[in-house]
């Protein structure tokens, strides 16, 4: 991965810069709950800007170490199938299932003025998020995220810039998972682990 530097546009929907007469550290205090909805568990779900679009849903999970595209989200950035790159390694899901890979996919991720090239894995399953970034994108960007507080925090030009979780869309993307009903699995599947 690779960090680039283009000029500011008004692609701040979600960022805030910190006070510049603060030095520059990255790290959350108990400011940084102020506007959040407190106590909670929600999920860190963010906008990025991804191959040029406002991607909505976009989970940050640092405890992983892949980054994840959900099929939905590859055709709507207007992506082929002749686009991917084989990916070979399996992925198992939280149900201990090995997930259907459709290939890797390099694009760039916008914050702010930072572009990251981040690598995807396009995987056609359900889930309400669009996207998932993960800790290869985190480390790239040097950025550290909080769920708690309901923010990314990177450096860029001398100063701290943040990406604000949206625990609403957080929210919402819970009850749809809640709700979501599974694909009634064909006989020839039934009874037996994929």
């Amino acid at each position: 991965m690779s960090v680039a530097r283009l000029p500011a546009g008004d692609f701040s929907h979600g960022l805030k810069r910190a006070k510049s007469d603060t030095k520059p550290v990255l790290g959350f205090s108990d400011e940084d709950k102020v506007g959040t909805i407190q106590p909670h568990d929600d999920a860190l779900v963010i906008t990025l800007r991804i191959r040029g679009y406002d991607v909505k849903r976009v989970m940050v999970d640092q405890g992983s170490v892949v980054e994840i595209m959900y099929h939905d989200l590859y055709k709507g950035l207007n992506l082929k199938l002749d686009d991917l790159a084989p990916y070979d390694s399996p992925l198992v899901s939280f149900e201990g299932r090995v997930v259907t890979l459709k290939g890797q996919i390099r694009l760039p991720v916008q914050a702010g003025a930072e572009v990251v090239e981040v690598d995807f894995i396009v995987v056609d399953v359900y889930l309400p998020y669009t996207a998932i970034v993960a800790r290869p994108w985190l480390h790239t960007l040097g950025a550290i995220s909080s769920i708690l507080h309901q923010k990314v925090k990177y450096p860029s030009e001398g100063q701290v810039n943040e990406i604000l979780g949206d625990q609403s869309m957080a929210r919402q993307c819970l009850v749809a998972a809640i709700q979501h009903k599974p694909a009634i699995e064909s006989s020839a599947h039934a009874g037996r682990d994929l």
